[in-house]
């Protein structure tokens, strides 16, 4: 019988699969880490109170990528390279959600209304992370090698998600607000089906690395469909609403730093110990 449980256990006793699954979410980290760098640099003058918060947002995905990277090391493993049909934030940025990369390379500063797509954007991508973090905390929050790490990056992507939902609702509350909904609804309805394209390309890879029979393949591309229909029907207003989070200041002071971690420290060489 198909389970989350067991399907994640699947990918991550295997090398091969295990590798892909580290890589994508590491490039994934990365990207983030260095959009978030450049959009707290270009923060214009009337919002220059949000920078420091936007710096520890990339600040940790910086980190969740090198976690994904030392969970390579540790099993002896590197990255590979990520197909291009499972890169998520790219898939995004040719919809045209977020800010694109040509515009955070310049030196330019941003408007409000950029930043104001920005959090939209981060708004909706936020929601998705926090949720698939939770399953697997679910799942793996209790594996020796895996579990440590899946906590941490659950709880920094909750932060996130709170960061989001404060910052939208204050500039909704200079009047914003009109577009704020619409960046929303856009981004939401993209994100759906970035998300299915990505998730049935990645589920395509695992199974040929790991052998799955056709049946079992197509079962679970069946349910990556439903999965789509389920949220294009109604499931994506979930990401377009706003509350007050409980979590007030999610990202106000410096990220804790991830060098003297055991996570993202350098693995031991074998028998040095």
């Amino acid at each position: 019988m198909l389970s989350a449980g067991s399907l994640f256990q699947e990918i991550i006793d295997h090398d091969e699969s295990f590798r892909l699954f580290c890589s994508i979410a590491a490039s994934g980290e990365a990207q983030g880490g260095w959009e978030n760098g450049r959009i707290a640099a270009l923060v214009p003058q009337s919002l220059r109170p949000l920078a420091p918060k936007i710096v520890r947002h990339g600040a940790d995905e910086d980190k969740h990528g090198r976690i994904f990277t030392a969970l390579l090391r540790k099993r002896g493993l590197d990255p590979v390279e990520v197909p291009p049909d499972t890169d998520y934030t790219v898939l995004l940025e040719r919809r045209g959600i977020g800010l694109a990369h040509e515009k955070l390379r310049r030196e330019q500063p941003l408007t409000e209304r950029d930043i104001v797509v920005y959090l939209a954007h981060s708004r909706v991508t936020e929601q998705r992370a926090s949720e698939q973090m939770q399953l697997l905390c679910k799942h793996l929050g209790d594996n020796p090698d895996l579990g440590r790490a899946v906590r941490m990056i659950s709880h920094d992507e909750d932060n996130h998600l709170a960061f989001c939902n404060e910052e939208l609702l204050r500039l909704a509350a200079r009047g914003h607000g009109r577009s704020i909904h619409r960046l929303l609804r856009e981004s939401a309805l993209a994100e759906i089906r970035v998300h299915r394209d990505v998730s049935l390309a990645v589920m395509a890879r695992m199974g040929r690395i790991l052998c799955w029979p056709a049946a079992k393949s197509a079962a679970l591309a069946a349910g990556i469909r439903a999965a789509y229909a389920r949220e294009r029907f109604a499931g994506w207003h979930r990401m377009v609403r706003l509350e007050m989070p409980e979590r007030l200041g999610a990202l106000d002071g410096p990220a804790p730093s991830a060098h003297d971690d055991p996570l993202t420290a350098a693995p031991t060489a074998p028998g040095t110990a």
